[in-house]
């Protein structure tokens, strides 16, 4: 499940539970408000058991959902518009398999709708209130968007931040285990920023700056990095710092931190040419209209 946050359409509170793919959002809310409480599940099997319902419902599933039953879906069709027969949510749900709908039950639970499906169900509660519905979400959805790019803003400080939790395990944890007065290797906490350095970009920031010396003059190879190896370098920082806690190595630490910055970094660019491709083809679109 989501998380759940509020909208008001005409003063009316509506959940919406948010998540990492698709929102849903509480027809129970919609119902209850325009009808009363009591009645509110009684208005959501009316709309349900009607036949345009169905089909809208039946298409949605078969475009969304490859695991849904159209075989079942097909005897709900049939019976739509007799006299006897009933539909709830649960009915539909267990019946044909359906991912557009869900019912949650407890104190704050209800009838959830994919917000496609929800947006169907506003039309028949006021073609007015669908308007003011799709505004209000719309308006969450770009409160969201907001909030991303401040994330995005804060990577290189939570980078530079990380670090100082980094150095100050290692001196916590590591100095105390040899004899600092006359072994001087526990120095070598200072250089943890290159075992990063080097699992990310493979090289050393001392390399870096020799190659680049007119950048160096202000700057510094993490200034340099895109948004994905600031994110993976984030990571690292904190997968270090708990290996040193743990008091692994730093040979074992640089292996571990290898294979994860190749692995994020792997997935992150992935994620990004999937993404710009699609940009791309909607572009290519839009300029043929």
């Amino acid at each position: 499940m989501g998380k759940n946050k509020i909208i008001t359409v005409q003063d009316i509170p509506i959940t919406v539970s948010v998540g990492d793919v698709d929102d849903f959002i509480c027809i129970t809310d919609m119902a209850a408000a325009r009808t009363g409480g009591s009645r509110a599940s009684d208005v959501i099997k009316n709309w349900i058991r009607n036949r345009s319902t169905l089909e809208y419902l039946g298409t949605w599933e078969q475009i969304y959902n490859p695991n849904f039953k159209v075989v079942e879906f097909d005897h709900f069709k049939k019976q739509a518009g007799l006299p006897l027969f009933t539909m709830s949510v649960s009915d539909w749900v267990e019946s044909t398999n359906a991912i557009g709908m869900y019912v949650k039950r407890g104190k704050y639970g209800g009838t959830f709708a994919h917000k496609d499906i929800a947006f169907e169900f506003a039309s028949a509660i006021s073609p007015v209130f669908k308007l003011y519905l799709i505004k209000e979400f719309q308006r969450l959805k770009e409160q969201e968007n907001d909030v991303k790019k401040i994330e995005w803003n804060a990577k290189r400080f939570l980078t530079k931040n990380n670090y100082l939790i980094q150095t100050d395990a290692v001196k916590n944890y590591l100095i105390p285990s040899g004899n600092y007065r006359e072994d001087l290797q526990w120095i070598q906490y200072a250089e943890e920023a290159d075992l990063l350095n080097v699992a990310l970009f493979g090289f050393t920031a001392k390399a870096w700056r020799e190659a680049n010396p007119e950048l160096a003059k202000n700057s510094n190879v993490r200034d340099y990095a895109s948004i994905n190896e600031l994110t993976v370098l984030s990571n690292l920082e904190t997968h270090n710092a708990q290996m040193i806690r743990e008091g692994k190595k730093k040979k074992d630490r640089f292996e571990v931190l290898q294979d994860i910055a190749k692995y994020q970094m792997g997935v992150l660019n992935e994620a990004a040419r999937i993404e710009q491709k699609g940009v791309i083809e909607i572009e290519t679109t839009g300029d043929e209209d």
